[in-house]
């Protein structure tokens, strides 16, 4: 029961973090995007860490033991699924797909490990 909080809890922290950024990547950064509605991006956000973060936690960790291999592994399937759902949700270029998927995994990933370390975010 405690792997499963801690996923529900990483779950809501990386919708959190990541759509805020995909929002202000597309919005104000680097496409300053105004066609796309703010609906479509916390959409695109949401699906994005659905439809990663399920498998990294539970599916993956069943054929990669290697921690070093697991996170490497899990950041690039990360990095081209949601950049795929980008593209796809947003008709966004792929190369901005890929940076702004980068720039968001980078983000979460990132501030998850600073939160641990300062025990504000225990998973």
């Amino acid at each position: 029961m405690d792997y499963e909080l801690s996923f529900l809890k990483a779950l809501f922290f990386t919708i959190i973090v990541e759509t805020l950024c995909l929002v202000i990547l597309v919005k104000f950064i680097f496409v300053k995007q105004k066609t796309i509605s703010i609906g479509v991006l916390l959409l695109t956000g949401i699906i994005c860490s659905f439809a990663t973060l399920p498998y990294l936690w539970f599916i993956l960790p069943l054929f990669i033991k290697t921690k070093i291999l697991y996170k490497v592994f899990s950041e690039l399937f990360a990095i081209i699924v949601e950049s795929l759902i980008i593209v796809g949700f947003t008709k966004l270029k792929i190369q901005y797909s890929i940076l702004i998927s980068i720039i968001c995994n980078l983000l979460s990933y990132s501030l998850g490990l600073l939160l641990i370390n300062l025990d504000f975010l225990t998973i």
